[in-house]
């Protein structure tokens, strides 16, 4: 049996109960979740302080009233670094909730970066061919794209929020109808619903970045 804690660094605010349930499923009953987000020390009247500014990277993120809050990312990473360093404290792995890149971030015990994971599990099924995106917000395309560095595959995007209703179903056949070989849903916000109608409306197979990520925090804690 596996034991051990894994930190879970939200860019909004936590708990997310939308997705550590679908963390802890993977990860086994036995396995510790202590989570922590960069707008935990923020109140309602205060995300305007993270708003992004014009040649920022955007982000966006759920908040603990159900909504959800664009950020930037110069002001995020000052936040996600003191929640990062109380979780250092408290667990044997860190989890970013992000499939954004936080490179800076500094710290001794290990971070599992979603997009790093998504990256070596495209690499693995698919060394070239296209490779459709399904993302929150179009102000995120380019920043986005960039992350996929593959020279050998093309990327296509679509958008659809997973914070709120959108045609997750419209923007999947769209990809298909390009050409896509595989589906990423590129925010750690998508769920498995949103997996299951991509999947049935494309006929692709479809990464989900919670699952992924989840994964490797397992395989991580198996080699302690």
């Amino acid at each position: 049996m596996v034991n051990g804690s894994v930190g879970v660094l939200t860019i909004g605010q936590a708990p997310r109960t939308d997705v550590t349930p679908s963390i802890q499923r993977i990860l086994g009953p036995e396995i510790e979740i202590v989570e922590r987000g960069a707008l935990d020390r923020l109140d309602t009247d205060s995300f305007h302080t993270v708003a992004p500014d014009t040649a920022d990277t955007t982000y966006i993120s759920r908040v603990r009233n159900g909504g959800s809050v664009k950020m930037g990312k110069s002001k995020l990473l000052p936040l996600l670094q003191e929640e990062r360093d109380t979780l250092e404290e408290q667990t044997d792995v860190i989890m970013m909730l992000c499939t954004g890149d936080f490179p800076t971030l500094q710290g001794a015990k290990p971070i599992i970066y979603p997009d790093v994971e998504l990256n070596k599990a495209v690499r693995e099924v698919m060394p070239s061919g296209n490779l459709g995106l399904i993302i929150p917000l179009e102000e995120q395309r380019d920043s986005l794209i960039e992350k996929w560095n593959h020279p050998e595959i093309k990327k296509l995007v679509e958008v659809a929020s997973p914070y709120e209703k959108s045609d997750i179903e419209g923007a999947a056949r769209a990809l298909k109808n390009q050409g896509a070989d595989l589906i990423v849903l590129d925010c750690m916000g998508y769920n498995e619903k949103h997996e299951e109608r991509a999947m049935n409306a494309s006929g692709l197979s479809v990464f989900l970045p919670r699952k992924v990520a989840a994964y490797a925090a397992k395989a991580y804690l198996n080699k302690l």
